[in-house]
């Protein structure tokens, strides 16, 4: 099975510890987590480190947002609460047939998600 790990709230480390779950054959990667990633690692942790996750996130096969994925995500955000950039990823593992592993409380109920406890 495929599977898209992400996590911009953890962290590159904490994304970095979610990679590690995947093989990188079957990595997908929706484009808007390494926006997520990339900034959240940039604030925290500074560029080289942003540009170590980003690296480490393209290994795998990264998935451009194009309208169909943006109609799909919109329907997953109205009927899940979910907030855009979620949705899309959700709307992207779904379309791949992916599972997704986050650490982000957001996915936490939802069947096809493998909701992950973050370790500090």
């Amino acid at each position: 099975m495929r599977e898209i790990a992400c996590d911009a709230q953890a962290g590159g480390g904490g994304f970095l510890g979610l990679v590690r779950i995947a093989d990188e054959r079957s990595l997908v990667v929706p484009a808007i987590t390494i926006f997520e990633v990339f900034k959240w690692v940039l604030r925290e942790h500074g560029e080289a480190q942003a540009i170590q996750a980003a690296a480490a996130m393209q290994s795998g096969l990264v998935v451009d947002l194009d309208s169909r994925l943006a109609l799909a995500a919109a329907q997953l955000s109205h009927a899940l609460q979910l907030p855009m950039a979620d949705s899309i990823i959700l709307a992207t593992a779904r379309d791949q047939q992916a599972r997704l592993h986050t650490m982000d409380s957001d996915f936490r109920g939802i069947a096809d998600v493998e909701w992950v406890e973050a370790i500090l």
